[in-house]
């Protein structure tokens, strides 16, 4: 069973330091814009030593990636339980999988900075979302896969992933910029899973 350390899962005082390093950038980044962030302040608002900050990420780059990341691992949570939720149904987990994504989405206030570059927030950000998303979109395709992998499927496993790549795919550019509600949209991409399935048996 696949579970995910999420940021905003341990208490102030349990964190580690990394953890509540992502914690405060993650809440400087909505309240000032990615732009205004540097290590140095940083390291001030988290109460630790520049170096710290440093030696934890290495460089602002990777600060942003690892921003990127955590913020992933809260959305692959929504997917986790959609498939834990599903019911041996597989067509009903990539459903719900894609509405609590879509849904969460449109909450995020990280993401929605990013998304809207408001506050200069998609200088660093956004190209991890779309155009540099190559780890983000490795690490989702994982999950579903590992999730699709419950079912007895009529696909290999080259069919499989092919449809993994397109439903993955598909949330993100609705997550990116979406064209329905979540409702509507989760309902397209679960209708396309249910054609697929029943095409390939």
């Amino acid at each position: 069973m696949l579970r995910l350390a999420l940021v905003t899962s341990a208490s102030p005082a349990d964190e580690d330091l990394r953890t509540r390093l992502l914690r405060v950038a993650a809440t400087m980044t909505v309240a000032d814009g990615w732009s205004k962030m540097t290590m140095s302040r940083l390291a001030d608002e988290a109460g630790v030593s520049r170096q710290s900050v440093y030696n934890t990420f290495g460089s602002k780059p990777a600060l942003a990636q690892a921003l990127v990341m955590s913020e992933l691992s809260v959305f692959l949570g929504k997917v986790v339980d959609a498939f834990e939720g599903s019911g041996g149904d597989p067509v009903k987990a990539v459903h719900d999988a894609a509405l609590g994504v879509l849904l969460l989405s449109r909450k995020s206030p990280l993401l929605r900075a990013a998304v809207a570059g408001s506050h200069g927030a998609n200088s660093e950000l956004l190209p991890l979302l779309t155009t540099d998303n190559e780890q983000l979109l490795a690490t989702a395709k994982r999950v579903v896969t590992d999730g699709m992998l419950r079912f007895q499927l009529p696909l290999d496993r080259a069919q499989l992933d092919i449809g993994v790549d397109v439903i993955v795919r598909t949330v993100l550019s609705h997550v990116i910029q979406p064209s329905s509600t979540p409702e509507k949209t989760a309902t397209g991409i679960a209708w396309v899973a249910s054609a697929v399935l029943h095409w390939a048996e």
